[in-house]
């Protein structure tokens, strides 16, 4: 097993995060027991910037991430531009699911966060993922706020505590709605994991996302968030597989093949009773998307944006 040193890739962007403070709008504070938090939207402004930085620590220093124009909706006379972010990465399986996905719940006494970052390839707490993924790291330091969550973090993931370094936002922030688009790649990757396709033979991956308006509440931004990947979101996927193989990976990928696709997620959220568990897992996936074979090079495609519903969730 080749190590990615994700966690030394991250800390060494963390630190020219907190370098660059000022500049990114956020604000470092040192707890007393030597772990750093980052915060980069909770009482600190946050921004563009910091959401792509946060959006690079959560890959593990393996994804590059940058903001662009997207036209969503076609050739067609209805199509607009909209603000996006581009994500890509030649690590695909290790960058978004070893470190990006947020399984790892951060949950000691009175506190609770969804922990997102390459500390979760020391941690290893989802081992059934960890075991598929056959992927570990030995770090000594990490990158993810109290003294007792930063203590319950470290203890959990065998690391000293002030080797932490830990970086947050709240999802109704400039900062967070960054980061989140930029998982357009690694909701793809957990949707093959849940059918069954094997994450280590997706070879590279690109994929694109608008990104949100600030929401006037948490609960809100998880929908706008949402939506920009279901309805917005675009990514292809080079794999080591054959035709038969990709043809009926590529027809189940995508969120349209979903019965719940074709609703602004916060409205689905509503109709499950605030219950993440009820929705359909098939929904959780990017709009669009092609997969190439490296074994034919053919390219296979499936599924559709919706800006119509884009609107009515980001503008309403």
């Amino acid at each position: 097993m080749i190590d990615l040193h994700m966690n030394e890739r991250a800390w060494s962007l963390a630190e020219q995060c907190i370098a660059r403070a000022a500049e990114l709008g956020i604000a470092v504070h040192n707890l007393p027991s030597g772990a750093r938090v980052i915060d980069a939207g909770i009482e600190a402004p946050g921004g563009l910037a910091a959401g792509v930085v946060l959006a690079e620590l959560c890959m593990g220093g393996l994804g590059h991430i940058a903001l662009t124009s997207l036209t969503i909706g076609g050739p067609t006379p209805g199509a607009e531009a909209w603000p996006g972010v581009q994500v890509w990465t030649d690590q695909p399986a290790r960058s978004c699911m070893a470190s990006q996905y947020a399984g790892w719940a951060i949950n000691p006494p009175g506190f609770f966060a969804m922990g997102s970052g390459p500390l979760r390839s020391k941690a290893r707490v989802e081992t059934e993922l960890f075991g598929k993924l056959g992927y570990a790291e030995q770090a000594r330091r990490g990158t993810l706020p109290t003294d007792d969550v930063a203590k319950w973090v470290a203890g959990k993931a065998g690391v000293a505590v002030d080797a932490l370094i830990l970086a947050i936002a709240p999802t109704a922030s400039l900062s967070a709605g960054i980061q989140i688009a930029a998982r357009v790649l690694e909701t793809g990757l957990h949707k093959m994991d849940t059918i069954g396709f094997d994450l280590l033979r997706v070879v590279s991956a690109f994929g694109s996302a608008p990104w949100p308006p600030v929401a006037r509440s948490d609960a809100r931004a998880i929908g706008r968030t949402n939506d920009c990947i279901l309805y917005g979101g675009q990514a292809r996927y080079v794999v080591s597989a054959d035709d038969g193989e990709v043809a009926d990976l590529v027809k189940r990928l995508p969120a349209s093949a979903s019965s719940d696709y074709g609703t602004p997620f916060y409205d689905i959220f509503k109709r499950y009773d605030h219950d993440f568990y009820k929705i359909d897992p098939m929904l959780f996936s990017p709009a669009e998307v092609w997969v190439t074979s490296v074994t034919s090079g053919r390219t296979f495609h499936a599924g559709r944006t919706d800006p119509d519903v884009l609107r009515r969730s980001l503008y309403p």
